[in-house]
């Protein structure tokens, strides 16, 4: 969009009656009531194809409903890793220009504070200074939650973020049943009695909606945290998906893939990714049990599907369905955490005795991402063979099911291949774009979202604000997408623990940082091959030298700096 040029306000007195005229030179303005309301729906550690309309086993029909009805983007990208993923999101900045380089600690350098930056803003308030209301539910991530900390500094909490209304938790992950840092507004609270996160994150959405003031339009931000771990669910849910993965990994990957495949949302040259060190279904001791945690995987997922559901009936019973632009995408791949996952079953912490009952008083804050006990006072377990799903339990579904999440793709959450960061982005919006059920392929990432809020809504994205100078976004708009045209051309880039990607056109330079060494690049033609297993680097040094010269460009740009010794990019 053109920058505003030129804004001069009239304050006149007419007929009794004072109005404001706003002369601009942008000629992408948009008139007050033809605004659209904006949701933006985010995920949590989910595989690229978990959903129905991606090739998944899961029931989505809201989902592929959504999909039905508006686009599918099938190269979109995300950051790797929870919260550099939500502060870039909701910036529309590269993570380290945000603040938010690696994690919620403070490594000492302003790209990798863990707390978003002074010189970065977020939709939120971008859209506020438009008029717009916005409201947010869900998981925050994107500033540092101490447990022992009652009154802590919330500078950069939702309310002080642009947001009207608040309702989710600061920290990252917990308990579905008692989230340790669940707030409403600028206050912690305490769950209510039969409390399960995902529903109430939807009750609130829908809350907000309902209380809405028609004449306003807003934006809002819907973050659950379905279906990262603890694989917690409710039994009804549960019960839905009894037995649905018994046939196992090996299984499942392959009914994904040849369903992609028909659904013309992969290209058939592209090989389904090797497994990656998992063994086969076949020789696996605890069939029952693994079956188990894919099950509560997959109701965590359809219980979101539901609550998304109700927030678009809400939208429809208030006459807002149509011009409501709708977001679904994810925050990383598929996780291979093996949290809670310990040989044998036992309490959680070590010092906490099986027999041990320590119920928690009704006002008493659960302040802890592991709680030790349940409120009603009952150990919190681990272990390989326990039954997930309940509030006493605490474990991950585990590096297999990750990489059958991730089909087709290599690798996982953390990783910058393309099973780390590929994510479904599905875009429903009936008065602004007339397509649908098509798939778009333009590659794009998260930090475009901020670019199209401000193109659909007209706002006008700062250059500074509270005195600081902001740092202008870093994506473009989606808009022309929509109409299935050509995305301005530029390079993506990612960097996360020292794992780093470049994607510039059809060729994308990925490499791989663990235990304390960097693997060699690798090049890989992703029109051809996006599940990355044929590196063409031996035979196209020259183009990988150009691209790694443009990622380290990038890079000191964007305040990257090198992984554990944060040394500058030489």
């Amino acid at each position: 969009m053109k920058r505003i040029k030129l804004l001069i306000i009239l304050k006149t007195a007419l007929c009794g009656v004072a109005f404001m005229l706003f002369v601009s030179a942008c000629d992408t303005e948009k008139p007050q009531n033809s605004r659209p309301n904006i949701i933006l729906i985010m995920s949590d550690d989910m595989g690229y194809s978990d959903i129905g309309c991606y090739g998944g086993e899961i029931n989505t029909p809201i989902l592929d409903g959504l999909a039905q009805n508006g686009l599918r983007f099938t190269q979109f990208y995300n950051g790797a890793r929870c919260c550099p993923t939500r502060a870039s999101l909701i910036t529309g900045l590269y993570p380290h220009q945000s603040g938010v380089g690696h994690m919620m600690e403070n490594k000492g350098h302003d790209s990798y504070r863990g707390d978003l930056s002074e010189n970065a803003v977020t939709i939120a308030q971008v859209l506020k200074q438009a008029g717009y209301a916005t409201y947010m539910s869900g998981k925050w991530h994107v500033t540092p939650y101490d447990p022992e900390d009652e009154n802590p500094t919330k500078h950069n909490w939702p309310l002080q973020r642009g947001f009207d209304k608040f309702f989710g938790s600061i920290l990252g992950a917990g308990s579905f049943y008692d989230p340790p840092s669940l707030a409403r507004a600028n206050e912690y609270i305490v769950p209510s009695d039969g409390f399960y996160y995902t529903d109430a994150i939807t009750e609130n959405a829908v809350d907000f909606i309902n209380n809405h003031n028609g004449d306003q339009p807003f934006f809002m931000y819907l973050a659950y945290t379905a279906a990262h771990w603890p694989m917690h669910a409710k039994p009804e849910d549960i019960a839905k998906y009894k037995g649905r993965f018994d046939d196992g990994w090996d299984a499942l990957r392959q009914k994904k893939y040849e369903r992609m495949k028909e659904m013309g949302l992969i290209n058939p040259e592209w090989e389904l990714s090797e497994k990656d060190n998992i063994k086969d279904w076949e020789t696996e001791d605890r069939k029952a049990w693994y079956s188990s945690l894919m099950e509560v995987y997959a109701a965590m997922v359809d219980c979101m599907d539901q609550g998304i559901g109700k927030v678009m009936s809400s939208l429809d019973k208030n006459g807002m369905k149509d011009n409501t632009l709708v977001f679904f995408l994810q925050d990383n791949g598929g996780c291979a955490e093996q949290f809670g996952l310990f040989n044998e079953i036992r309490p959680y912490y070590k010092d906490v005795n099986a027999d041990d009952i320590k119920p928690m008083g009704k006002d008493e804050r659960q302040k802890e991402m592991v709680p030790r006990y349940t409120r009603d006072g009952r150990p919190v377990m681990g272990g390989k063979g326990l039954t997930p799903g309940a509030d006493d339990t605490y474990v991950a579904y585990d590096r297999p099911w990750a990489n059958a999440s991730n089909t087709p793709f290599r690798m996982y959450k953390h990783y910058v291949h393309e099973g780390g960061i590929s994510t479904p982005l599905i875009v429903y919006w009936p008065a602004g774009i007339k397509a649908k059920n098509e798939f778009r392929n333009q590659p794009s990432h998260i930090i475009d979202i901020m670019a199209t809020c401000v193109d659909v809504s007209g706002a006008v994205y700062p250059e500074w604000l509270n005195g600081n100078p902001i740092v202008p976004m870093a994506g473009v708009s989606l808009t022309p997408a929509f109409d299935n045209k050509e995305l301005e051309p530029r390079i993506i880039c990612w960097e996360h623990e020292g794992n780093k990607a470049i994607r510039v056109g059809n060729y994308k330079l990925v490499s791989r940082w663990e235990k304390g060494s960097e693997y060699n690049w690798e090049l890989y033609d992703m029109e051809t091959d996006r599940s990355e297993m044929h590196n063409l680097i031996e035979n196209m040094p020259e183009k990988a030298s150009e691209m790694e010269k443009r990622w380290k460009e990038w890079a000191r740009d964007t305040g990257v700096l090198t992984w554990k010794s944060f040394q500058p990019i030489e």
